[in-house]
């Protein structure tokens, strides 16, 4: 029996980002896998009972181990998330209606039913086919022979003969992907049996599909076009899936199924890819990047110390802006830590100023200009509640701060 075609009675812990929540009894393994892979900061309640109180980071979604499911609500809420990682994932703008279905569900449950709905509209046109290259043996000359490796292997036998052609088949690798997605998502206890039937569905589908294990750092990209546009949905949940699977982001020896997703890496990937796109500019000018320009003593020589700023602006050889993406809870205004890191960018870039976008609630706009030196600090707010419009709209205005800070650079 599949994973998915029946739900599972565990344990469950509902929490939510960055709240404290509690007390939780748990044994020495639960705590060392939610500690490892989930992020938690753990509590110890004092007394002889092991209870504990959870905190979340900035890390969400869902998780199991040993008998225990634990559910990290987002602050955006699951809607949301999706939308803006899919996005940052291949600039997929899913729309509202793409979610026809409770807005409640925890994160596994809603990623299998979006992702149910997604395969739902791009199989409607019947599974993608494309061109395969095989390498193989053959009794019979098919496609190319392959001259080379038969002398090798078969010197002065005439059969079988070593040939490469190429298959039209459905075994390619947007259709891999989901089905890896699928289960990945069947190996999670869903409560939702809309949910546990949707990914029935689409794995008879894809059943002569090969499965293929994709490690989250090496996904293979789909290049798309007129023939395949109506696969761009599905892939870029998949995507999400797969970059997010937990039981890939293993440490040691933890491992457990789940979907958990770094709201600081993804606020980071949506900025910059929305930025990108906003700027009209490539991958290659805009984004994350090494500065290596701060020296210092090591070792009693000279060295150097590398710097990473999340945004950096290359024109040529030249760095014309930088800037930093923050998700995190702060009060009132900027952490001064982040004004002193982005001094640092500033100054080692000789640059007059940089920027510090945070998200909607963790900090004001505002401007800051450094003493004697005269460099210009500036804090925008990059609120993320809404349609993907809106919060595509609101990027318009920060980029609008990027180019007067390049053009003041």
């Amino acid at each position: 029996m599949a994973p998915w075609t029946t739900a599972f009675a565990m344990r469950t812990i509902e929490l939510e980002e960055n709240r404290k929540s509690g007390p939780y009894a748990l044994s020495q393994d639960q705590l060392d896998t939610l500690r490892e892979i989930a992020a938690l900061t753990i509590e110890r309640i004092d007394g002889p009972s092991r209870e504990y109180y959870l905190t979340p980071g900035s890390v969400v979604g869902a998780v199991e181990v040993d008998g225990l499911s634990v559910r990290i609500r987002p602050k955006i809420g699951v809607r949301q998330l999706l939308s803006l990682a899919c996005y940052a994932a291949d600039q997929v703008k899913l729309q509202p209606d793409d979610f026809d279905f409770r807005q409640e569900e925890a994160l596994p449950d809603f990623l299998a039913l979006a992702l149910s709905s997604a395969a739902r509209r791009a199989f409607s046109r019947g599974l993608l086919h494309g061109y395969v290259t095989q390498e193989e043996a053959m009794y019979a000359v098919r496609g190319r022979i392959r001259f080379a490796e038969q002398m090798r292997r078969r010197f002065s036998m005439p059969l079988p003969v070593e040939v490469r052609h190429d298959d039209y088949t459905d075994d390619i690798t947007a259709n891999r992907l989901v089905k890896a997605a699928v289960t990945t998502l069947g190996m999670m206890r869903l409560r939702s049996s809309e949910a546990r039937n949707g990914l029935v569905r689409i794995a008879a589908t894809l059943d002569n599909v090969s499965l293929v294990e994709f490690p989250p750092g090496n996904l293979p990209k789909v290049k798309f076009d007129r023939l395949n546009a109506h696969y761009k949905d599905v892939v870029a949940l998949s995507t999400m899936v797969l970059l997010n699977n937990a039981h890939q982001l293993e440490r040691g020896a933890v491992r457990a199924p789940g979907v958990l997703v770094d709201m600081i890496k993804l606020f980071q990937e949506f900025v910059t890819v929305a930025l990108r796109e906003e700027l009209g500019v490539s991958e290659e000018r805009f984004g994350e990047s090494w500065i290596d320009t701060l020296d210092v003593p090591v070792n009693g020589d000279r060295g150097r110390v590398g710097l990473r700023p999340d945004l950096v602006w290359r024109d040529g050889s030249h760095c014309v802006f930088v800037g930093d993406a923050k998700y995190k809870s702060i009060d009132k205004g900027p952490d001064s830590s982040d004004l002193y890191q982005m001094l640092a960018y500033v100054t080692a870039l000789d640059l007059p100023g940089g920027l510090l976008i945070y998200a909607e609630g963790e900090a004001e706009a505002a401007k800051y200009t450094v003493r004697h030196s005269g460099k210009l600090l500036e804090v925008a707010a990059l609120d993320l509640s809404g349609t993907l419009e809106c919060v595509l709209q609101r990027v318009r205005e920060v980029a609008e701060r990027v180019r007067n800070l390049r053009a003041a650079a």
